[in-house]
């Protein structure tokens, strides 16, 4: 059962789901700037600059949350994405490692 901000527990995290949050080219293109970052480096949503409304910004870290992709904090006034890195390396080994070859449009 998710926790109360949404954030599933490891092995809640479903392949389908996941898949689905990765088949949006702005949702994988945090999960690769988060994979590119240090271990355990929190961003604020903002920080990716995403061509879009506020409101789908949301949405997008909202998928990526619920898919078991990120954890998000709220710091403050603002809320910082952190990818779940050693969580999907245990569900799905290699999966961050093909995202971060995938040749940036």
């Amino acid at each position: 059962m998710p926790d109360d901000e949404g954030h599933p527990a490891i092995e809640e995290i479903e392949l389908g789901k996941v898949l689905s949050a990765l088949a949006d080219p702005l949702r994988r293109r945090v999960v690769r700037e988060l994979a590119a970052a240090p271990e355990g480096a929190a961003r604020t949503c903002a920080s990716f600059a995403l061509p879009v409304s506020k409101a789908t910004v949301t949405h997008h870290f909202r998928t990526l949350r619920e898919a078991g992709l990120v954890r998000q904090v709220d710091r403050g006034n603002s809320r910082m994405a952190e990818l779940r890195r050693a969580d999907i390396e245990a569900r799905f080994p290699g999966l961050l490692t093909i995202l971060t070859a995938e040749p940036v449009p």
